[in-house]
């Protein structure tokens, strides 16, 4: 499909977007951590992740006193292997960046390190912290949990996260393989990207208090904050479609983000007290990763995972179709069409930046779709 958006200049993006957490009080380095994993969304063109969550997801959260701009990290456990740490509701970019790194670090040394996270937040694109890992060929792997959305097969409350489960892999060819999926079909970003660009969502992502399915965007964003819609497991409604390994995969990245470090749960993380006030989304995450090196070689490893994909590519294609693809292929690509482009912005993210930049003197930036 062609792209009829205007673009924004990456370093133009970058810098304004650094600007705006910087004027709600995100220390400098923090900010453009922020920012690089909210662009590498942009960059994959993963824009659930993006620009699109900027302003709801950060800034109005900053605003509304359920995030805390400067970002407290504190290491409450550790092995040689292993740390425990407590994000005390900081900025989940940056205790995510800082957690991988240090399971990259205990990795290098002794072949594989798991850092477990509590009291985080909203932590972006997974597929981000994957990836650290593959640029040091190594295996990556991370999840979260999140605020209640999905509901378990045969149920219809919201309970689960969307709770991404994530892999990166090493390879010989120009891009890792990343496999960064909800075990939900689709996730809020997804539902709020619809709903921005005034699109109904696909029947069978989302399931009523009636037990059918739901398509009205906007009105699913609203259903899903009180209870009278969930998001559908991997599988969809039921068991017919096998709705119950999505819900099963969800459950286990729900303990592994909660059960490890003593963490927020279900319900827990509502983002409501008992009077109904807003409250941080305590949020919990895992990081692992395994060193190549530590089996039998980086090469090795890139030379087979590489192979085992080109096969895959190489198989015979569906009667119309012209091409098989493996994870991180399509991002890659877009990112090659993107990169000497910019992000393409729609009608709402350019009011947004309007606005912001408006609203706090940030004189010094002029947009192109102005």
């Amino acid at each position: 499909m062609k792209e009829t958006r205007p673009f924004i200049g990456w370093k133009l993006a970058e810098n304004f977007m650094t600007a705006v957490f910087e004027k709600y009080g995100v220390p400098k380095e923090d900010a453009r951590i922020c920012v690089d994993v909210l662009l590498e969304s942009d960059r994959r063109g993963i824009e659930s992740h993006g620009c699109n969550r900027f302003k709801p997801i950060y800034i109005d959260r900053i605003k509304e006193g359920i995030l805390n701009p400067k970002t407290e990290y504190e290491i409450i456990k550790e092995t040689p292997t292993t740390a425990v740490v407590d994000g005390h509701n900081g900025m989940g970019m940056v205790i995510g960046t800082k957690a991988m790194q240090l399971a990259v670090d205990k990795a290098k040394q002794y072949g594989m390190g798991m850092v477990a996270v509590r009291n985080s937040t909203h932590y972006g694109i997974a597929g981000y912290y994957a990836t650290m890992c593959t640029k040091n060929n190594m295996v990556g792997i991370t999840g979260t949990n999140a605020r209640p959305s999905i509901a378990p097969t045969f149920g219809v409350e919201n309970m689960l996260g969307t709770n991404p489960i994530t892999f990166g892999l090493p390879t010989d060819e120009p891009f890792p393989f990343v496999l960064d999926c909800a075990t939900s079909i689709s996730q809020r970003g997804k539902i709020e990207f619809y709903a921005r660009n005034g699109m109904d969502t696909p029947a069978g992502m989302v399931i009523g208090n009636d037990g059918k399915a739901v398509t009205d965007s906007a009105q699913i964003l609203e259903d899903l904050n009180c209870g009278r819609a969930a998001l559908t497991p991997l599988g969809g409604i039921g068991e017919e479609l096998a709705g119950y390994k999505g819900y099963g995969y969800a459950a286990v990245v729900e303990i592994l983000s909660a059960a490890l470090q003593a963490g927020s749960f279900l319900k827990m993380l509502s983002g409501k007290d008992e009077e109904g006030n807003q409250i941080p989304y305590p949020l919990g995450h895992f990081f692992i990763a395994i060193d190549t090196e530590a089996f039998m070689g980086a090469e090795s490893f890139k030379k087979t995972a590489g192979e085992i994909l080109r096969q895959l590519r190489a198989s015979k294609k569906a009667p119309g179709q012209e091409r098989i693809f493996t994870a991180g292929e399509k991002e890659y690509e877009i990112w090659q069409f993107r990169k000497d482009k910019g992000v393409p912005v729609g009608e709402a993210v350019q009011k947004e930046f309007i606005k912001m930049r408006d609203e706090l003197g940030l004189t010094q930036f002029t947009f192109p779709f102005e």
